[in-house]
């Protein structure tokens, strides 16, 4: 199991399947259970001279726990799970023209009116696919869900980059938590194939693992009043861009007192799209007068322009008590 601090921006096979370097490389999104990808190496055991290369990607911590034991009992090794938003994953982690197959098995249809906009499957994540598919790779998509099967379709014909093809499930999407479920109740599925008809320019975004040289962790250096001693912290909102997909927000929730040296630590929410990250930065008074702010490497957290101005904020927090800022480093 990965964290998103586990991955480089892009990624590479080589890395990530050490051993098996060479195979295909499948990406399912939304795993559920897990119960998918077993049964469709079973079932297509012909198929596969070698079980594919395998990435699961997932929002539910409790599916991504049953997921890993399920494929550890099936004896699949090759295999890597990690809870993030799917269009994250494919966006910074995904290399260009990498991935054999995307497959997506009942996602959330999002039905209410007015939440279109949160459904996986629109124009640019149809864009996005086409820049991380090797040329024959395809979009498996199967649900139950008539309207969002429509509309899948008419985003993929939009997108002008993607041929549609309707047809049968892989059998093992037949054996998911929800097939089984829509299946005793007697209904049936549907399922498409969108292979992308030309690759589209998608860069990756700045995103950072946490540097290795201190000189490059987001800091800022500052003067702190004589009588700091914050004691009534109010929450801080500070809101901003271009981030991760255009904008962030950084709310810093609460201030603790240093269990270890003689300062504060800031925890702040950092919103960017569809990526949220909770950090840690640091307040410590030096030797010299000064204080070093800096982000913690606790958590693992992943640079990003909001991560960033995360430093940023509570910079300016400071500075609104009185602070004098004689370096920024962020």
């Amino acid at each position: 199991m990965f964290r998103l601090s586990g991955f480089q921006f892009p990624d590479a096979a080589a890395r990530l399947y050490p051993d098996t370097p060479e195979r295909p490389w499948v990406l399912e999104v939304g795993f559920g259970d897990g119960r998918f990808w077993p049964h469709h190496v079973q079932h297509s055991a012909q198929t596969f001279a070698e079980v594919p290369n395998y990435l699961g990607v997932e929002l539910s911590g409790v599916s991504l726990l049953k997921a890993h034991r399920r494929l550890k009992s099936a004896g699949i090794g090759n295999a890597i799970l990690s809870k993030m938003p799917a269009d994250v994953l494919v966006r910074e982690v995904i290399p260009e023209a990498s991935l054999d197959a995307i497959i997506v098995n009942f996602p959330d249809p999002w039905p209410k009116a007015g939440h279109e906009e949160h459904r996986l499957l629109r124009v640019p994540f149809f864009e996005l696919a086409a820049s991380r598919l090797k040329p024959g790779g395809s979009i498996l998509f199967t649900t139950d869900h008539d309207e969002y099967f429509e509309f899948a379709c008419r985003e993929a014909q939009a997108s002008g980059v993607m041929q549609v093809e309707t047809g049968d499930p892989p059998p093992a999407a037949l054996e998911t938590k929800y097939a089984l479920k829509w299946r005793d109740l007697g209904l049936g599925v549907h399922h498409a194939r969108f292979m992308p008809t030309r690759r589209t320019q998608v860069p990756h975004g700045s995103t950072l693992p946490y540097p290795e040289t201190e000189n490059d962790v987001p800091h800022a250096i500052l003067t702190l009043p004589a009588d700091f001693a914050p004691t009534d912290f109010q929450k801080y909102t500070a809101q901003g861009g271009p981030g991760h997909q255009g904008g962030h927000t950084v709310v810093l929730l609460d201030l603790y007192a240093s269990l270890r040296r003689d300062g504060w630590v800031a925890l702040a929410h950092v919103v960017e799209g569809e990526l949220t990250q909770e950090v840690l930065v640091g307040i410590t008074k030096r030797g010299d007068g000064s204080a070093l702010v800096r982000l913690a490497k606790f958590g693992g957290p992943i640079i990003t322009p909001g991560v960033k101005a995360a430093v940023g904020a509570v910079t300016a927090w400071l500075e609104s008590e009185g602070a004098t800022v004689t370096h920024r480093g962020y």
